[in-house]
Protein backbone atom coordinates (compact mmCIF):
# COMPACT_ATOMS: atom_id res chain seq x y z
CA UNK A 1 0.00 0.00 0.00
CA UNK A 2 1.05 3.63 -0.19
CA UNK A 3 0.36 6.36 2.50
CA UNK A 4 -2.76 8.78 1.99
CA UNK A 5 -2.03 12.23 0.67
CA UNK A 6 -0.64 14.40 3.29
CA UNK A 7 1.10 17.97 3.77
CA UNK A 8 4.96 17.78 4.13
CA UNK A 9 6.40 20.66 6.39
CA UNK A 10 10.13 20.33 6.51
CA UNK A 11 10.94 22.44 9.29
CA UNK A 12 13.99 24.65 10.10
CA UNK A 13 13.13 25.54 13.72
CA UNK A 14 11.51 24.61 16.79
CA UNK A 15 9.00 27.67 16.27
CA UNK A 16 8.12 26.67 12.86
CA UNK A 17 7.59 22.66 13.40
CA UNK A 18 5.32 24.66 16.91
CA UNK A 19 3.61 26.36 14.97
CA UNK A 20 3.19 23.93 11.46
CA UNK A 21 0.99 21.18 14.80
CA UNK A 22 -0.80 24.15 16.05
CA UNK A 23 -2.50 24.86 12.62
CA UNK A 24 -2.43 21.31 11.49
CA UNK A 25 -5.21 21.49 14.80
CA UNK A 26 -5.05 17.86 15.73
CA UNK A 27 -4.44 16.30 12.14
CA UNK A 28 -0.43 17.15 12.23
CA UNK A 29 1.82 14.70 12.85
CA UNK A 30 5.89 14.47 14.04
CA UNK A 31 8.29 12.60 11.68
CA UNK A 32 12.24 12.34 12.70
CA UNK A 33 13.81 8.73 12.54
CA UNK A 34 10.72 7.14 10.99
CA UNK A 35 11.34 3.84 12.08
CA UNK A 36 7.85 3.17 13.00
CA UNK A 37 5.71 6.29 11.54
CA UNK A 38 6.92 4.94 7.99
CA UNK A 39 5.54 1.46 7.99
CA UNK A 40 2.06 3.15 9.83
CA UNK A 41 1.69 5.43 6.79
CA UNK A 42 2.09 2.81 4.18
CA UNK A 43 -0.29 0.54 6.02
CA UNK A 44 -2.97 3.38 6.46
CA UNK A 45 -2.51 2.53 10.04
CA UNK A 46 -1.62 6.59 10.35
CA UNK A 47 -3.72 9.23 8.00
CA UNK A 48 -2.45 12.57 9.10
CA UNK A 49 -3.58 15.92 7.05
CA UNK A 50 0.00 17.22 7.57
CA UNK A 51 3.54 15.49 8.34
CA UNK A 52 6.46 17.64 10.21
CA UNK A 53 9.60 16.81 9.48
CA UNK A 54 11.77 18.00 12.32
CA UNK A 55 15.44 16.35 10.77
CA UNK A 56 16.68 19.78 9.90
CA UNK A 57 16.27 20.98 13.59
CA UNK A 58 19.84 21.42 14.57
CA UNK A 59 18.60 21.76 18.47
CA UNK A 60 17.07 18.48 18.65
CA UNK A 61 20.06 16.94 18.64
CA UNK A 62 22.93 16.19 20.73
CA UNK A 63 23.95 14.67 24.37
CA UNK A 64 25.06 17.05 26.79
CA UNK A 65 26.08 16.94 30.53
CA UNK A 66 23.84 19.89 32.73
CA UNK A 67 23.77 20.28 36.34
CA UNK A 68 24.08 16.48 37.37
CA UNK A 69 22.05 15.20 34.48
CA UNK A 70 22.63 13.96 31.15
CA UNK A 71 19.98 16.06 28.63
CA UNK A 72 19.26 13.74 24.91
CA UNK A 73 17.98 15.77 22.32
CA UNK A 74 14.83 14.46 20.73
CA UNK A 75 16.30 14.12 17.31
CA UNK A 76 19.36 12.11 18.38
CA UNK A 77 20.12 8.80 16.83
CA UNK A 78 19.54 5.90 18.94
CA UNK A 79 23.50 4.66 17.33
CA UNK A 80 24.43 7.56 18.33
CA UNK A 81 23.60 7.64 22.17
CA UNK A 82 24.45 3.83 21.97
CA UNK A 83 28.14 5.28 20.86
CA UNK A 84 28.12 7.64 23.22
CA UNK A 85 30.90 7.79 26.23
CA UNK A 86 28.56 10.17 27.64
CA UNK A 87 25.93 7.48 27.72
CA UNK A 88 28.15 4.87 28.27
CA UNK A 89 29.55 6.11 31.29
CA UNK A 90 26.60 7.89 33.38
CA UNK A 91 24.01 6.26 31.92
CA UNK A 92 24.95 2.26 31.50
CA UNK A 93 20.96 0.84 32.00
CA UNK A 94 20.35 2.81 28.86
CA UNK A 95 23.22 1.74 27.17
CA UNK A 96 22.13 -1.53 27.47
CA UNK A 97 18.56 -0.99 26.96
CA UNK A 98 19.44 0.74 23.39
CA UNK A 99 21.56 -2.31 22.12
CA UNK A 100 18.59 -4.73 21.92
CA UNK A 101 16.67 -2.33 20.10
CA UNK A 102 16.67 -3.74 16.50
CA UNK A 103 19.25 -3.99 14.22
CA UNK A 104 22.14 -1.42 13.24
CA UNK A 105 20.06 0.06 10.58
CA UNK A 106 17.20 0.78 12.53
CA UNK A 107 19.29 2.48 14.92
CA UNK A 108 21.27 4.39 12.41
CA UNK A 109 17.76 6.20 12.10
CA UNK A 110 15.51 5.33 14.80
CA UNK A 111 15.73 8.52 17.37
CA UNK A 112 15.62 8.37 21.41
CA UNK A 113 12.52 10.93 21.27
CA UNK A 114 10.76 9.02 18.79
CA UNK A 115 11.24 6.17 20.62
CA UNK A 116 9.26 7.66 24.03
CA UNK A 117 6.70 9.30 21.78
CA UNK A 118 5.55 5.85 20.07
CA UNK A 119 5.43 4.68 23.39
CA UNK A 120 5.30 1.13 22.38
CA UNK A 121 5.16 -0.77 25.71
CA UNK A 122 7.36 -3.10 25.17
CA UNK A 123 10.06 -0.60 23.49
CA UNK A 124 13.50 -0.91 24.99
CA UNK A 125 14.08 2.43 25.65
CA UNK A 126 11.16 3.88 27.23
CA UNK A 127 11.47 1.03 29.88
CA UNK A 128 14.69 2.25 30.61
CA UNK A 129 14.06 5.92 30.67
CA UNK A 130 10.99 4.85 33.77
CA UNK A 131 13.53 3.02 35.58
CA UNK A 132 15.76 5.86 35.37
CA UNK A 133 13.24 8.43 36.74
CA UNK A 134 13.75 10.31 33.35
CA UNK A 135 11.19 13.28 32.40
CA UNK A 136 10.69 14.77 28.87
CA UNK A 137 10.35 18.66 28.33
CA UNK A 138 7.50 19.07 25.72
CA UNK A 139 6.91 22.07 23.52
CA UNK A 140 4.25 23.94 22.24
CA UNK A 141 3.30 27.70 20.62
CA UNK A 142 1.81 28.25 24.66
CA UNK A 143 5.36 27.50 25.82
CA UNK A 144 7.48 24.53 27.43
CA UNK A 145 6.35 22.66 30.12
CA UNK A 146 8.25 19.04 31.62
CA UNK A 147 6.37 15.42 32.49
CA UNK A 148 8.10 12.83 34.15
CA UNK A 149 7.77 9.71 32.80
CA UNK A 150 5.64 7.58 35.33
CA UNK A 151 3.03 10.13 34.22
CA UNK A 152 3.92 10.37 30.19
CA UNK A 153 2.53 6.95 29.31
CA UNK A 154 -0.97 6.82 29.23
CA UNK A 155 -1.92 3.74 27.06
CA UNK A 156 -0.43 1.82 24.06
CA UNK A 157 1.33 4.18 21.74
CA UNK A 158 -0.53 7.35 24.01
CA UNK A 159 1.39 9.61 25.96
CA UNK A 160 1.01 12.88 27.99
CA UNK A 161 2.23 14.99 24.89
CA UNK A 162 -0.49 17.43 23.18
CA UNK A 163 -0.82 16.83 20.02
CA UNK A 164 0.53 20.65 19.19
CA UNK A 165 3.50 19.66 21.09
CA UNK A 166 6.96 18.64 20.10
CA UNK A 167 9.30 16.46 22.55
CA UNK A 168 12.38 18.50 23.37
CA UNK A 169 14.78 16.26 25.36
CA UNK A 170 14.97 14.02 27.45
CA UNK A 171 16.51 14.54 31.17
CA UNK A 172 18.20 11.49 32.82
CA UNK A 173 19.49 11.62 36.39
CA UNK A 174 23.14 11.02 36.93
CA UNK A 175 23.69 8.74 39.59
CA UNK A 176 27.34 8.34 40.00
CA UNK A 177 29.23 6.08 42.57
CA UNK A 178 29.05 8.12 45.72
CA UNK A 179 32.12 9.17 47.88
CA UNK A 180 30.66 7.38 50.77
CA UNK A 181 31.33 3.81 48.70
CA UNK A 182 28.07 3.72 47.43
CA UNK A 183 27.72 2.01 43.71
CA UNK A 184 25.16 1.31 41.46
CA UNK A 185 24.61 -1.55 39.23
CA UNK A 186 22.05 -2.31 36.50
CA UNK A 187 21.05 -4.79 34.27
CA UNK A 188 18.52 -5.64 31.12
CA UNK A 189 17.15 -8.01 29.95
CA UNK A 190 14.42 -9.49 27.74
CA UNK A 191 12.57 -12.60 25.52
CA UNK A 192 11.71 -11.77 21.90
CA UNK A 193 10.93 -13.64 19.36
CA UNK A 194 13.77 -12.97 16.91
CA UNK A 195 16.73 -10.59 17.58
CA UNK A 196 15.62 -7.25 16.79
CA UNK A 197 11.95 -7.79 17.35
CA UNK A 198 9.98 -5.82 20.12
CA UNK A 199 10.52 -7.91 23.51
CA UNK A 200 7.82 -10.14 24.37
CA UNK A 201 8.82 -9.45 28.16
CA UNK A 202 11.70 -7.35 29.36
CA UNK A 203 12.97 -6.21 32.57
CA UNK A 204 15.26 -3.33 33.20
CA UNK A 205 16.96 -2.72 37.00
CA UNK A 206 18.71 -0.74 38.63
CA UNK A 207 20.22 -0.91 41.97
CA UNK A 208 22.15 1.42 44.92
CA UNK A 209 24.15 -0.37 47.02
CA UNK A 210 25.97 1.51 50.07
CA UNK A 211 29.61 0.77 50.91
CA UNK A 212 28.49 -2.35 53.37
CA UNK A 213 26.29 -3.70 50.55
CA UNK A 214 22.71 -2.88 51.77
CA UNK A 215 20.25 -1.56 49.44
CA UNK A 216 20.04 2.60 49.11
CA UNK A 217 18.21 2.47 46.02
CA UNK A 218 15.96 0.13 43.92
CA UNK A 219 14.12 0.51 40.37
CA UNK A 220 12.78 -2.30 38.83
CA UNK A 221 10.53 -1.61 35.47
CA UNK A 222 9.14 -4.47 33.22
CA UNK A 223 7.85 -4.08 29.32
CA UNK A 224 5.09 -6.25 27.61
CA UNK A 225 2.82 -6.98 30.63
CA UNK A 226 0.88 -3.94 30.53
CA UNK A 227 -0.33 -1.23 28.02
CA UNK A 228 2.35 0.72 29.33
CA UNK A 229 6.01 0.15 31.07
CA UNK A 230 5.55 -0.43 34.27
CA UNK A 231 7.57 -0.05 37.37
CA UNK A 232 7.18 -1.85 40.83
CA UNK A 233 7.20 0.01 43.76
CA UNK A 234 5.94 -2.57 46.16
CA UNK A 235 8.85 -4.38 45.10
CA UNK A 236 11.54 -1.32 44.95
CA UNK A 237 10.13 -0.33 48.70
CA UNK A 238 11.13 -4.03 50.05
CA UNK A 239 14.51 -4.26 48.81
CA UNK A 240 15.39 -1.33 49.95
CA UNK A 241 16.89 -1.42 53.48
CA UNK A 242 18.15 -4.34 52.96
CA UNK A 243 20.92 -6.56 51.77
CA UNK A 244 19.93 -8.45 48.35
CA UNK A 245 20.56 -11.94 48.06
CA UNK A 246 18.87 -14.57 45.84
CA UNK A 247 16.69 -15.74 48.76
CA UNK A 248 15.79 -12.04 48.99
CA UNK A 249 14.98 -11.76 45.34
CA UNK A 250 12.91 -14.75 45.60
CA UNK A 251 10.79 -13.43 48.37
CA UNK A 252 9.69 -10.12 46.94
CA UNK A 253 9.00 -11.55 43.12
CA UNK A 254 5.26 -12.52 44.28
CA UNK A 255 4.58 -8.25 44.30
CA UNK A 256 5.27 -8.50 40.56
CA UNK A 257 2.07 -10.30 39.92
CA UNK A 258 -0.72 -7.44 41.97
CA UNK A 259 1.46 -4.93 39.47
CA UNK A 260 1.14 -6.48 36.00
CA UNK A 261 -1.98 -7.30 33.88
CA UNK A 262 -0.83 -8.81 30.99
CA UNK A 263 -2.70 -9.85 27.40
CA UNK A 264 -2.90 -12.77 25.31
CA UNK A 265 -1.97 -11.81 21.63
CA UNK A 266 -0.14 -13.97 18.84
CA UNK A 267 3.33 -13.56 20.32
CA UNK A 268 2.68 -14.77 23.53
CA UNK A 269 0.00 -15.90 26.62
CA UNK A 270 -0.87 -14.04 29.53
CA UNK A 271 0.15 -16.77 31.65
CA UNK A 272 3.83 -16.93 29.57
CA UNK A 273 3.90 -12.76 30.27
CA UNK A 274 3.50 -13.71 33.64
CA UNK A 275 5.86 -16.61 34.13
CA UNK A 276 8.78 -14.58 32.05
CA UNK A 277 8.31 -11.67 34.03
CA UNK A 278 9.18 -12.94 37.51
CA UNK A 279 11.84 -14.57 36.06
CA UNK A 280 14.19 -11.80 33.96
CA UNK A 281 13.13 -9.52 37.23
CA UNK A 282 15.00 -11.78 39.27
CA UNK A 283 17.68 -12.21 36.59
CA UNK A 284 18.19 -8.11 36.08
CA UNK A 285 17.58 -7.49 40.01
CA UNK A 286 20.92 -9.98 41.15
CA UNK A 287 22.68 -8.92 37.80
CA UNK A 288 22.68 -5.19 38.76
CA UNK A 289 23.25 -6.55 42.71
CA UNK A 290 26.32 -8.01 41.47
CA UNK A 291 27.71 -5.38 39.46
CA UNK A 292 26.79 -3.10 42.38
CA UNK A 293 28.70 -5.24 45.01
CA UNK A 294 31.50 -3.25 46.95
Amino acid sequence: MKAAKFDYVLAESIEQAVAALAAGNGDAIIIAGGQSLMPMLAMRLATPATVVDINNIAQLSGIEAIGGEVVIKACTRQATALASPLVQMRLPLLAKAISHVGHQQTRNRGTVGGSLSHADPASEIPLAALAMDARVSLRSVAGTREVALADFFLGPMMTARADNEILLKVHFPEEPDGPDGSRMGTAFHEVSERHGDFAVVAAAAQIQLDANGRCIKAALALGGVNGVPRRIPALEARLRGTRIDPDAVRAVLPEIADAITPGDDQHASAAYRRRVAGVLAERALLEAVAEAAP
